[in-house]
C-alpha cells in the first residue's frame, strides 16, 4: 500500500529540489521533517509542505499508521519554463528562463 502527493508547476528549477529530496529518499517521515526544518535550502519548505500531504493522504484515504511510514519514491521532473527577455547594452536583449518543476513523493508503510 502506497500514498502519494504531488506539487506541480513550483517555481525553482529541478536541480535545487533535487538536492534536497536526494537527503529524505528511504527516511522514516519523522526523520525526514527534522532534516527538512533543519535545511538551510529554499526547496526545503516546499518539500517539507509535500511531504505533510502525503502524511496526511496516507492517513486519511488509506488507513496507514503515520509511525511506520517511510519515504521510499521522491522525484521531481522539469515544468514548462517562463520565458523572459531582459533589455541589454545597445538595444539588446537577454533571455531569461525561469524553470518550473514538478515533484512527486510516495510514502509507504513499513512491514
Amino acid at each position: 500500500m502506497e500514498a502519494k502527493a504531488h506539487a506541480r508547476y513550483i517555481r525553482m528549477s529541478p536541480r535545487k529540489i533535487q538536492v534536497v529530496l536526494d537527503l529524505i529518499r528511504g527516511k522514516k517521515v519523522g526523520e525526514a521533517f527534522a532534516i527538512l526544518k533543519h535545511t538551510p535550502r529554499a526547496a526545503a519548505p516546499v518539500v517539507e509542505k509535500l511531504l505533510k500531504s502525503a502524511v496526511a493522504n496516507a492517513e486519511n484515504n488509506y488507513n496507514m499508521d503515520v509511525n511506520k511510514l517511510y519515504i521510499s519514491e521522491t522525484y521531481v521532473g522539469q515544468g514548462p519554463t517562463l520565458k523572459r527577455f531582459r533589455p541589454h547594452a545597445q538595444g539588446r536583449a537577454f533571455r531569461i528562463r525561469k524553470k518550473t518543476s514538478h515533484i512527486t513523493m510516495i510514502v509507504k508503510e513499513r512491514a
